[in-house]
């Protein structure tokens, strides 16, 4: 088969029709959990990205870069439609805008220099913590029955943004997890949740681009980090391939999750993060 881009064209396309069925499931996880769907984008990929002979030495950082521009339209629909439905708490965007944004340029550019296994094990630990949390604790795990001060706050911002840049993901991960603690339903945690998608992924993107444009050179016989294939640590054909289809069903998944009750919505989450969990950690001990 004759290849396009230094890639067979039947792999090009099992590889382009797994990316739209994958944008697919991801529009409706990031509706449902308000997470922007990086959870699962990054493994996804990282498996895609294996299939078509990406170094494992930056595969990862591909998967996060490209996790993060995917995340952009995804979350402003998501955002939306939570926004619409008065869930959306613009209280603490407004005090995270600025220190999640911070934290997700520090990221951007710790990933120029990361090792493989440090991105792998920042999302081990920060998906199994919230698997944890989701799936077994109780009302009685409180930080407090309040939002913290404001000095925590912006401190709590500036990590949600460094972990967030590290991980491919929107923040909902760990903005559902902070504000569950603090007392907040699952559903306000989740529609306020998506809105950090937004502060998170346009910063991150752009972040991951400048990290992996000297990387790139680097490799210049791997045709998925090159251009018009690649800018950077964002891979152009993961975008167009996974938005148009997980920016159409986050709709859908908005109307889902406020469809469902407050356990079984903690569940569904915490098994999916699990999963995710156990995926990365075998690759990580492997």
């Amino acid at each position: 088969m004759v290849p396009m881009f230094g890639i067979p064209l039947l792999d090009l396309g099992w590889l382009v029709a797994s990316l739209l069925v994958a944008g697919a499931i991801t529009g409706i996880l990031a509706g449902v959990f308000g997470v922007g769907g990086g959870a699962l984008a990054v493994p996804v990929l990282y498996e895609l990205f294996r299939m078509v002979g990406v170094p494992e030495e930056v595969r990862m950082p591909l998967c996060v870069g490209t996790s993060l521009a995917i995340i952009i339209p995804t979350s402003i629909r998501s955002f939306n439609a939570h926004r619409a439905k008065g869930a959306v708490d613009m209280s603490i965007l407004r005090v995270w805008a600025v220190p999640v944004i911070v934290g997700v340029i520090m990221g951007s550019y710790v990933a120029r220099y990361a090792p493989a296994d440090l991105f792998k094990a920042v999302f081990v630990g920060v998906a199994g913590i919230s698997a944890i949390r989701l799936l077994f604790g109780k009302d009685t795990w409180r930080f407090g029955l309040d939002m913290p001060s404001k000095p925590i706050m912006v401190i709590y911002g500036w990590i949600i943004g460094v972990l967030s840049a590290l991980m491919g993901i929107g923040g909902g991960q760990l903005s559902n997890l902070f504000m569950t603690f603090y007392n907040r339903p699952i559903h306000q945690a989740v529609a306020t949740s998506s809105g950090l998608g937004i502060l998170i992924s346009i910063p991150g993107a752009i972040g991951y681009i400048y990290a992996g444009w000297p990387r790139a050179a680097e490799y210049p016989d791997v045709a998925a980090l090159q251009f018009p294939l690649a800018l950077g640590y964002v891979s152009l054909l993961g975008m167009v391939a996974f938005v148009p289809t997980s920016a159409w069903t986050a709709p859908l998944g908005v109307r889902l999750a406020h469809a469902l009750s407050k356990r079984k919505l903690e569940v569904a989450f915490g098994i999916f993060l699990l999963i995710v969990c156990a995926r990365f950690a075998v690759s990580l001990l492997s």
